[in-house]
This record gives C-alpha cells, sequence and structure tokens, in this order.
C-alpha cells in the first residue's frame, strides 16, 4: 500500500472559500498533467484549469502546488490543489482523481504515516501532530505545537548520543581490559547522572493532565449552592436550581478553558445521608467524583469538609443577610452577585497552573514515560554493575528504549491507534 498514491480533501468540510485536496505517492504529478496539463515548478503555485480525464470537462480553475520527492511533507512527491470550496467542485475533482487508475483514496492518518515511514518526522513529532489538532486550549496548543516540532525529538537525540557514547566505552572495556580489573568509575558516574536526568523529566506532571484538563469539583452538603456556583463559573444555566434539597442527583461536567487552561468543572450531588434510592446512588458517585478530584471546593461546614490535598473552602450564598459571618480560611462567594467569583477563578487557576506541565515545558505522554522509565531503570542498573558485559548490555537497552520512544523500532502496535487519529487529509 506504500506504493500507491493516495489523494484526500485535507481541508475542512465544504461549503468554503477554498478547499485543499492533496495527493501523494508515485503517479501523483501524472496524475495532475491528466488534470491540470503542465504543472508548475516545485514548490511554486500556478493557476491552472482542471478538466476531467475523459470528458475534457472544465472542473475548476484552481491554484496548483507541486512537491518532488524527497523534499515533500510525505517524503514523497506531492501534488496540492487549492480549489474553490464548494460541494459540488470538491466531489467533481476527487471523482476525476478516483477515475484514474493507480489512485485510491487516503486512510485516516495516512499521509502523517508516510511521513513517519519516510524518515520526515519521528513518532514523537506525529503524536504532537495528533494532539495539535485535537487541542482545544492555548495551553494544549502550544505543548502540542513544541512536540510536533521537534523539541522532544531533539532532546531523544542527544540522550541516545550519549548512551551510545557509554556503550562505546563498555565494548572497549570488554574487548581491551583485564578481566579482573574494576569497571571504569567514570563510566558508572556517566550511566547514573544520565539515569538521574531521565528520573527528573518523569518526575514532570504528564501531559494527560493538559489533554484530560484539571478536575475541579464542587461538592457539599444539599442546598449549599453547589449547583448556582458552577452555573456562575461556567456563565451558562448548565446544572438545574432549586430549593429542593436533592435536586442534583448525578453530576454534571463542563469543560472549561480558564486563562487558556484546560478545566473539567464538576457539579455533585449533595453529600447527606437519604433513604433516596436514586438519591443514595448520586451521593455515593459524588463522594467517588469527590474523592478523585484535583481540585475540591467545599461549600458547607469548614469542619466537615473532607481531607483533600488542594482544599478550596467556600463560603457560598454570601449574599444573604444570615450568612455574614466568614469562616476563617473560607473564600466569600454569591453566585446571584458574583461576589468573590473572580477570586475563587483566580485561585482555581493557581492551583491548576501547579497542576499542570508549564508553559515552555516538554512533559510525557503515558507512552513516552514507559519507555523513558525502562531506559532509566536500565542506566541505574548499569550504573551499579560490578562487570563491563552487564554494564554494556544494560545500555544497550536503555539504546532500545529510546528507539522505541522515537519509532526507530518496535513501535508497530502504536501505529495504527496513533494514526488512527487524523482525519482522511493529514
Amino acid at each position: 500500500m506504500a506504493s500507491d498514491t493516495i489523494f484526500a480533501l485535507s481541508s475542512g468540510r465544504p461549503p468554503a472559500a477554498v478547499s485543499i485536496i492533496r495527493i501523494s505517492g508515485p503517479d501523483s504529478h501524472e496524475a495532475g498533467k491528466r488534470l491540470a496539463g503542465t504543472l508548475p515548478d516545485p514548490r511554486m503555485a500556478a493557476v491552472r484549469e482542471l478538466r476531467h480525464p475523459d470528458t475534457a470537462d472544465l472542473l475548476d480553475e484552481a491554484l496548483v502546488l507541486r512537491f518532488d520527492v524527497p523534499a515533500s511533507s510525505t517524503g514523497e512527491d506531492v501534488l496540492e490543489l487549492h480549489c474553490h470550496g464548494g460541494r459540488a467542485v470538491v466531489d467533481s475533482v476527487l471523482a476525476a482523481l478516483g477515475s484514474l487508475g493507480g489512485l485510491r483514496p487516503a486512510q485516516p492518518g495516512e499521509f502523517t504515516r508516510r511521513a513517519f515511514e519516510n524518515g520526515r518526522i519521528d513518532l514523537t513529532e506525529a503524536e504532537g501532530l495528533a494532539d495539535l489538532i485535537e487541542a482545544e486550549t492555548e495551553a494544549q496548543r502550544k505543548a502540542a505545537l513544541m512536540l510536533a516540532e521537534g523539541s522532544l525529538r531533539k532532546q531523544i537525540e542527544d540522550w541516545h548520543n550519549r548512551v551510545v557514547a557509554l556503550s562505546a566505552i563498555a565494548e572497549r572495556a570488554i574487548d581491551y581490559d583485564e578481566e579482573d580489573e574494576l569497571v571504569d568509575a567514570a563510566l558508572l558516574r556517566g550511566c547514573s547522572e544520565l539515569a538521574a536526568e531521565l528520573r527528573g523529566w518523569l518526575a514532570r506532571p504528564p501531559v494527560e493532565t493538559l489533554k484530560d484538563g484539571v478536575r475541579v469539583v464542587i461538592a457539599g452538603p444539599p442546598n449549599a449552592g453547589k449547583s448556582s456556583l458552577m452555573n456562575a463559573i461556567a456563565g451558562t444555566e448548565r446544572a438545574i436550581v432549586t430549593d429542593v434539597p436533592g435536586t442534583t442527583r448525578d453530576h454534571i461536567e463542563v469543560p472549561l478553558s480558564l486563562a487558556g487552561l484546560p478545566i473539567v468543572l464538576t457539579d455533585t450531588a449533595g453529600l447527606r445521608q437519604t433513604d433516596d434510592v436514586v438519591e443514595a446512588i448520586g451521593v455515593a458517585r459524588s463522594e467517588g467524583v469527590a474523592a478523585a478530584a484535583d481540585v475540591l471546593i467545599w461549600l458547607g461546614d469548614p469542619g466537615e469538609a473532607p481531607a483533600h490535598p488542594q482544599l478550596v473552602k467556600v463560603h457560598g450564598q454570601s449574599d444573604r443577610s444570615n450568612r455574614q459571618d466568614l469562616p476563617e480560611g473560607s473564600l466569600a462567594v454569591s453566585s446571584v452577585t458574583h461576589e468573590g467569583v473572580p477570586a475563587l477563578l483566580d485561585c482555581i487557576v493557581s492551583v491548576a497552573q501547579q497542576l499542570l506541565p508549564g508553559p515552555d515545558v516538554l512533559s510525557l505522554n503515558r507512552r513516552q514515560a514507559g519507555e523513558l522509565d525502562d531506559a532509566a531503570e536500565a542506566l541505574e542498573r548499569a550504573g551499579r554493575a560490578q562487570e563491563p558485559i552487564l554494564l554494556a548490555e544494560d545500555v544497550r537497552v536503555a539504546r532500545s528504549a529510546f528507539d522505541r520512544l522515537t519509532g526507530r523500532a518496535g513501535a508497530e502496535d502504536v501505529l495504527d491507534a496513533l494514526f488512527g487519529r487524523f482525519c482522511l487529509g493529514k
């Protein structure tokens, strides 16, 4: 299938001002000539009439761009047709391409997969592209862009080169050192130092917290104002508000972007003892959601607040005359007047910034962290090795982990899942 020439709409679904149709593979330029006649010089754009290869009917007047192997996004011959973005125009051009022998529609992510297989990007950059497409907040966009632009790849190359140098020293020791000599202390120190550096990277907040969002849960007894507070923070009526205790039976989630940070705000059922079977189920679920929260906002008696590492005590309904006394350590908030809501949002953002990767800090996903952990463990063993041959084997294991990390080896099991996240034209 890698020898096939593929095509797909790579821009958004029509109608649009412009739609981009991408063709990649050995027959892409010949296909372009069948539709557009002569092609422009490589990496140049030119306006051409697109005509059906069988009937010569005019399909559109489009901008044509040509890229020659290997200097293209996929590492193959590539042609792009920038057409008018009407549905009929796009459908007619795609149908014309489909009528040509040797061409077929692309599968999801196939353009990016070919870029990976042809060495234009490594696996970490492909993961960054997938994250960039799915990014919904500014923080997610910045983190994905750093990965897609090769920041992690460059760091891995540095680690890989250092491991190769350590491996060369270890192999030389096996070949030339006397059997009764101890392992070179500098070699042991080099392995241990690199392992410690990798552990530092593994201690960073994982990128999943940035992708999934910081889970902020509002909890407390019934009629404490939880649903009203959620609506005030979300800026929309997402939760039903009444004076009837137990109105909220199940938790409600609202994804938000606060100061460019991904937040998942959750309203929960009031925590109390109840004989109502349905409400009891909601209370049990609320207790589990609260326990799993990254940030827990507690509306209720401060002395009854559950233990939590990131607990924010809120004195709700502060606009009411009978709620004037502010408990120590609580933040006064009114969902009616919005008193204290900005301060509460600032508090949430401050805690979220501690839990999320920094704006200019590369973080690892689970797959990357797993491979880096394998490399760190191997280097830690190498740093304690008593024999050169054992040290050399552990360094080789670390080198293999780096190869899996970039997709040079052993990554087949993740490729289908990764590239399946892309759209047809990516």
